[in-house]
């Protein structure tokens, strides 16, 4: 990410370019074509060897001659356009340490107008295929991790677009590819602190959830993970396996989130809460 954000402001416009044109490409192919590359981008093919070559070393793109002779956008390279954008809107002016990774995402502080967090989505690798079986926005055939991270994104935005301010939910700052800028959160994970009132959280928690659910959102992954504590307000997190409430399963998908929070609570605090009652809370 760090070797990324170096090389932005000294990008050719002709690497430029090429990223653009294999952002566009691989919606088609697996391995982008060097012929459909010379075609988007209308340069000559040692110009064009020759900037690849300076994006793979920066590690922004990858080779493949099997079959043919074909390129790929990495991480690197789609890390780079979103931060390029970003950049040139005044969404953010400098990346700065990583604060959290975890399988489908990593989080970087950053800064905007002021201090802002920036989630860069990663449905790549050891999350692609399960995504695509249990993700019903992820579309069939074709569809590689890029796509797959930037519809993440966009779930993820759509979805505390909607909630903020009712919900309390990151402040939503701006989308670009696989990327969310959101307001920074200083705070820990719920599983990670030491709670005075266990049970005035749990409360805020469930309200929470009831007030997204009554905005036709389900969570769809929630848990003591992505849940925040900051100044002793809880903030949700991690929303792009969000379902709406006219999902078929919407019952037990909210049911499991209900059940995984009383579980912790039940657990860490000794605080039990009927199951029952708390879904009514939520559903009523």
């Amino acid at each position: 990410m760090v070797v990324a954000a170096e090389h932005i402001r000294t990008l050719n416009k002709y690497e430029k370019a090429i990223l653009l044109a294999l952002e566009r490409g691989m919606k088609r192919y697996s391995w982008v074509p060097l012929e459909h590359l010379k075609t988007s981008t209308k340069l000559s093919e040692s110009e064009i060897n020759y900037r690849l070559s300076r994006l793979i070393a920066w590690g922004m793109v990858r080779f493949n001659p099997v079959p043919y002779d074909g390129y790929a956008l990495v991480f690197g390279g789609y890390d780079t356009l979103a931060l390029a954008t970003l950049t040139a809107k005044g969404t953010i002016s400098a990346l700065g340490t990583m604060l959290g990774e975890g399988k489908e995402s990593i989080v970087y502080e950053a800064l905007g107008l002021g201090p802002v967090a920036i989630k860069f989505h990663r449905v790549g690798g050891r999350s692609f295929s399960s995504a695509r079986l249990n993700r019903e926005y992820m579309e069939e055939g074709h569809c590689p991790w890029l796509l797959a991270s930037r519809k993440s994104a966009e779930r993820e935005y759509e979805a505390i677009k909607a909630l903020h301010p009712k919900v309390s939910v990151p402040l939503p700052i701006a989308q670009n590819r696989h990327t969310v800028v959101m307001s920074l959160i200083n705070g820990a994970n719920l599983n990670r602190c030491t709670l005075e009132s266990p049970t005035e959280v749990l409360d805020e928690i469930l309200d929470n959830v009831r007030i997204a659910y009554g905005a036709g959102i389900i969570h769809s992954d929630l848990s003591e993970y992505n849940i925040m504590v900051e100044d002793g307000k809880c903030i949700l997190i991690d929303w792009p396996q969000w379902v709406g409430t006219d999902h078929q399963n919407a019952d037990a998908i909210v049911r499991r989130d209900i059940d995984n929070i009383l579980a912790f609570f039940k657990r860490k605090y000794k605080l039990k809460r009927d199951r029952e009652v708390a879904l009514q809370c939520v559903i009523a």
